[in-house]
This record gives structure tokens, sequence and C-alpha cells, in this order.
């Protein structure tokens, strides 16, 4: 007698089987078959589910160091912001210091022996010294350039003249517009003349 031959008969569940194949009917033959392979062996199990674990083990670190990477940016990104959030303000401002220092230049120096204008010319030179004070705290610093070489990455040489006694070539001669530095950012380059 076989198996199927030991099993009761019922129509409603044999109607239900119909057209389902003989495999898989047959659970109890097929699964001592796979057992005899090797196939579903307990120890097959434990290393597959080791090598899973392990798998899922790697990902937990790629995904953490992907989280602590993207955590990083954002904190340089954020502090980046602070220190360059005036860079705009900054260079706008920068035109006005000019100005200032271009009207103490030019005073002659029978104003400043005046009573009258030397308070004036007081009065303009503090308005300077407050905006260098205001830079200053937000790390916005000159750049140095006259006796200087030049360097191509704070200085834009805007005129060659003939080197003077004592002056090396390649070497700022005169300013003519100061540059600036915002902490360890260009502001604006320092133009120049060069002895050539």
């Amino acid at each position: 007698m076989s198996d199927n031959d030991k099993r009761p008969h019922d129509e409603a569940v044999e109607k239900e089987l119909e057209g389902v194949p003989e495999e898989f009917l047959d659970g109890g033959e097929n699964e001592a078959d796979g057992a005899e392979d090797g196939e579903d062996s307990p120890e097959n199990a434990i290393a597959a589910l080791r090598a899973d674990l392990d798998a899922a083990k790697q990902d937990v670190l790629y995904a953490r160091a992907e989280t602590q990477n993207v955590r990083r940016r954002l904190e340089k990104d954020v502090q980046d912001a602070r220190n360059y959030a005036a860079t705009g303000f900054a260079r706008d401002i920068l035109s006005v210091a000019d100005n200032l220092a271009r009207a103490i230049e030019s005073v002659p120096a029978e104003y400043r022996d005046d009573e009258k204008m030397s308070r004036f010319i007081a009065g303009i030179e503090a308005t300077q010294r407050e905006i260098e004070k205001v830079f200053a705290q937000h790390g916005i610093t000159r750049i140095a350039a006259t006796g200087l070489p030049l360097d191509p990455n704070v200085h834009q040489a805007m005129m060659e003249v003939p080197a003077g006694e004592g002056q090396e070539p390649g070497t700022v001669v005169q300013e003519l517009q100061s540059g600036y530095m915002i902490k360890d950012r260009l502001l604006r380059p320092a133009m120049v003349s060069v002895a050539k």
C-alpha cells in the first residue's frame, strides 16, 4: 500500500489538491532525501544564518560610518556658515573703508594744524579705527603687500615698474588698493604694482 492509500480520502481535499504537482504533495519522502543530501541540515542552516548575521553587521558598520561622515559634513557646513556669513556684507563695506582711508590721506598738512579742521579729521580717523575694530572682531584682516614678493594667491599685479635701488624683481613696490582676508579665505586681493 502506498502512502497515498494510507491517507484518509476526503473528496473536498482531493478537489483542492487537483493540479498540484506530486512532489509538493509527497512531502515526507523529499524531506528525507534533502536531509540525506545535507541541504537542509541544521549545520547548513546555522552557517547560512551566520553568513546573514555577518552581512548585517557589515551593513550596520557601513551605515554608522556614513552617518558619521554626514554628521561631520553638516558640522563643517554649519561652522563655515558661521565663519563666513558676513562675507557679502564685508565685501560691500570694504569700499567705505577705502574711501575713509583716501579721505584721511588727502587732507593737507595745514588743515591738521587748524583747530576746527583737526577735530573734523580726528572724527574721520576715529571712524576708520572703529571700522578696523569691527573687521578684527569678524576675522577680517588686511593683507600685507609692500616690500613682499608677489603672491598670486593674495596679490593682483596691476602694473610693472622698473626696479629701484635695493628692490628685487617680482617684489611689490606699491599697494594701489588694500587686500583683505576673512579668516582663511580671500575676501579681496591686494592690487599692487610690481618691480620688473
